[in-house]
């Protein structure tokens, strides 16, 4: 404990915590020290983690990264807070991250950049950019992040690092800050696969305050890593071959494909037509689920009230207008627009058609093949400041990470080797439904190439 506080102070230029949880993380080390002594620790005994600022712990502020939320202090703890403690996980402290989760690069936190610990010009990807920082400078063990579109995997692209996006409804959102709650997932941020296995391993299951959370058995995903098996693998001809892709990232995944058939694994190329759809249709239905979440954030109960509102209706349009950062308002105003009369059948509606169909094209793929591969991310980590001009050109990042939280299928990202600019490239695999076990285990035989 005191040497993550240690280093977490000596590293603070890094802006990945917003608070450290020192007093009560050395109450939690000092009581699981004594359950060590006498032999009654739990699976997580020492681990130190990180919360993304987006998931409530009890008694401790928790803002989303947002003004709207400034000084807000949670009622209660979110199940998966509760799961790591009674494993007797140390909790440290809250982690900056994209506002509301809105973003691929953690620009649009109200507390300022994230620094990206292996090229401080470069962000450390999005909305989980401070649990991504925070794991690759060794500042904790692990940290929780919450994937919508891809902001666990990517950030974990882009610090290398191993994400996982568990399968909808495998871990509870109960004390989740919604975003999109038809996408939305809790999940770890590690060094390692087995680590990452593990953490699953306690914060997975059903819970009595999420009504979408699965009964579906748990698992134990790090016990089966250790058993070797041969996959059938689809990788998807139109990202691999995508004009966007980086070149090197392209023979970095191609060279992954052919270690893979090496190992005597099936690897085929498969098309996938509805690739450039993903994206369209991935923020037309996020921005309406967000636009009706963000609805309850209205200054009145708590969080930021603008001081200059004269009446009830000043105060709710200028405590928004002033709480709310740029990303977050044009993701409300387009939400807005497309469950708006006259538009909500040419937008909304067809949004809802054309995600069903690529729930069926992707569930298709699975009656042939264990898995899909793909690159995690177009590109590496970009400078700060090169997308942020350009909306669409950020959604772009992306293209590769949103078709898993569409379909409700897991999805990891591991680390599978560095480009010459010296910073990590992520390797992605996608599996059908409850099949994170499977996941880990190939996940476990991705060694990155120098």
């Amino acid at each position: 404990m005191e040497e993550s506080l240690v280093q977490i102070q000596k590293k603070k230029y890094l802006n990945a915590f917003l608070e450290v949880f020192e007093k009560t993380g050395l109450e939690q080390a000092a009581k699981v020290d004594q359950k060590i002594k006498a032999g009654k620790a739990g699976k997580l005994a020492g681990v130190i983690v990180g919360l993304k600022d987006n998931i409530c712990y009890k008694g401790h502020r928790v803002s989303a990264s947002s003004k709207i939320l400034e000084g807000f202090e949670s009622l209660y703890s979110a199940t998966v807070v509760d799961r790591l403690l009674a494993e007797d996980a140390i909790i440290i402290g809250r982690l900056n991250c994209d506002e509301f989760a809105m973003g691929s690069s953690n620009e649009n936190s109200a507390y300022g950049n994230v620094l990206n610990p292996l090229n401080e010009k470069c962000v450390p990807g999005g909305s989980s950019g401070g649990a991504a920082a925070a794991v690759a400078a060794n500042l904790c063990h692990v940290t929780l992040g919450s994937d919508t579109g891809g902001s666990i995997r990517q950030p974990a692209s882009f610090t290398g690092t191993v994400g996982i996006k568990p399968t909808y409804g495998r871990v509870s959102r109960y004390g989740l800050i919604a975003y999109a709650s038809s996408f939305d997932q809790i999940g770890p941020i590690t060094k390692t696969v087995e680590d990452n296995a593990i953490v699953l391993e306690v914060i997975s299951g059903q819970d009595a305050h999420d009504n979408t959370s699965s009964s579906k058995k748990v698992e134990n995903f790090s016990k089966e890593l250790s058993v070797e098996k041969k996959y059938k693998i689809a990788y998807l001809k139109e990202c691999v071959e995508a004009e966007g892709l980086d070149p090197e990232i392209r023979k970095v995944i191609e060279n992954q494909i052919e270690n893979l058939k090496s190992q005597g694994h099936i690897v085929e190329a498969i098309s996938f037509p509805y690739l450039d759809y993903l994206v369209p249709i991935y923020y037309v239905i996020t921005t309406a689920e967000a636009s009706s979440n963000l609805s309850r954030f209205s200054g009145i109960h708590y969080g930021h009230r603008s001081t200059a509102a004269t009446d009830l209706e000043s105060a709710y349009k200028k405590s928004r207008s002033e709480g709310f950062g740029k990303e977050v308002k044009r993701r409300i105003m387009l939400g807005t627009f497309v469950l708006s009369a006259g538009y909500y059948d040419a937008y909304y509606a067809k949004g809802q058609k054309v995600r069903r169909i690529i729930y069926d094209k992707t569930r298709e793929i699975f009656k042939n093949y264990d898995f899909i591969l793909t690159p995690s991310t177009p590109g590496t980590a970009f400078e700060f400041g090169k997308n942020s001009a350009d909306p669409i050109k950020m959604y772009l990042e992306d293209i590769f990470t949103v078709q898993a939280p569409i379909v409700g299928i897991p999805a990891i990202s591991v680390p599978c080797g560095t480009h010459s600019n010296g910073l990590p490239i992520g390797l992605q695999l996608m599996a059908d439904f409850f099949e994170e076990s499977k996941l880990y285990n190939l996940a476990s035989r991705i060694k990155p190439q120098a």
